[in-house]
């Protein structure tokens, strides 16, 4: 089955090169590491379609170095939800898989999950509800990110498929449609900032809080450029630093902390990724679990609130 999946649903390493997506490239350091998340995620993506267990699934992961493996583990998620979605009598293989060798990567996987939704252009509910009810929001970040990697200037029809959601959920949208703006203009940050100005001004804020969350996780440019962005965001740096702290929390929990994440965190928070990270865990405690997209947005504030509170302080 896994032989026969592949061949069918696998994806080419080519479909993340900067020529493939007709990314602009800033820099060729930039491009080099934004190209390399690509494939980390694809490497996931093809070995989840192809692995008949998790323990095979789980070595092919760990090939990787610690700063990529989070790219493949939302690869992995992807696969997983869509082979769910391709066979619902025997849909719990992405469930299995956060309940067992990726407990600690909820973050990448509920991305991943997105993916797959996006792909093939399911209604949403339905699977959204058979996901955690606070991280199932991820997987609409998810949507936005794969609408915008692959669909540019297009991704606003992805954006209309959310919208039976709610307005809560559109924001969410917008957050992972802000972190394809980080690879599809090349962390080139005057190309990201001229992006978000041509937004609507209401959607400006998750979009930013996308391009943080990216900066930091994904990396590519210098502190430099990332003090340029810091600037560039204005009155949205609180959104920034959010994402930036969202970042810093997935990789903190998966064990796969990088020393760019780190400079981040020092350049958007103001504070160590190691004072970050454990902002966006302890944000969640006593959240409802009531399913709700309103719900994940004020877990968002819960940690802009926290942080702007713990920069005073400092």
């Amino acid at each position: 089955m896994g032989w026969i999946r592949r061949s069918l649903f696998g994806m080419d390493v080519a479909e993340a090169s900067f020529e493939r997506r007709g990314f602009f490239s800033a820099t060729p350091d930039a491009r080099r590491v934004l190209e390399a998340a690509g494939i980390a995620f694809l490497h996931g993506y093809n070995s989840a379609l192809s692995s008949s267990e998790p323990g095979t699934l789980v070595r092919a992961l760990d090939a990787l170095p610690d700063e990529r493996r989070g790219f493949a583990m939302e690869g992995a998620g992807m696969a997983l939800q869509l082979i769910d979605l391709l066979t619902p009598w025997s849909a719990a293989h992405l469930r299995s898989f956060l309940e067992g060798p990726g407990i600690n990567h909820p973050y990448m996987l509920h991305v991943g999950a997105g993916w797959a939704l996006a792909r093939l252009r399911r209604n949403l509910r339905p699977a959204l509800d058979r996901l955690d009810p606070l991280l199932r929001w991820l997987a609409v970040d998810g949507y936005g990110f794969h609408e915008g990697y692959f669909h540019g200037r297009r991704a606003d029809a992805g954006r209309e498929r959310v919208t039976s959601l709610g307005r809560a959920a559109c924001s969410i949208f917008d957050q992972g449609l802000g972190r394809s703006l980080w690879f599809a203009r090349g962390a080139a940050v005057n190309q990201v900032a001229a992006a978000v100005a041509e937004l609507d001004e209401s959607r400006r804020a998750d979009v930013w809080s996308g391009l943080g969350l990216a900066c930091t996780y994904a990396g590519g440019v210098s502190d430099a450029a990332i003090r340029e962005l810091s600037l560039a965001a204005g009155p949205y740096l609180p959104h920034v630093a959010q994402g930036s702290c969202f970042a810093a929390g997935a990789r903190y929990r998966a064990g796969n902390e990088a020393p760019h994440t780190d400079r981040a965190c020092l350049l958007l928070c103001g504070m160590p990724a190691s004072h970050v990270a454990p902002i966006a865990e302890r944000a969640r405690v006593g959240l409802a679990q009531d399913g709700r997209a309103e719900t994940y947005l004020e877990w968002r504030a819960r940690v802009r609130s926290t942080l702007q509170s713990e920069q005073v302080a400092a």
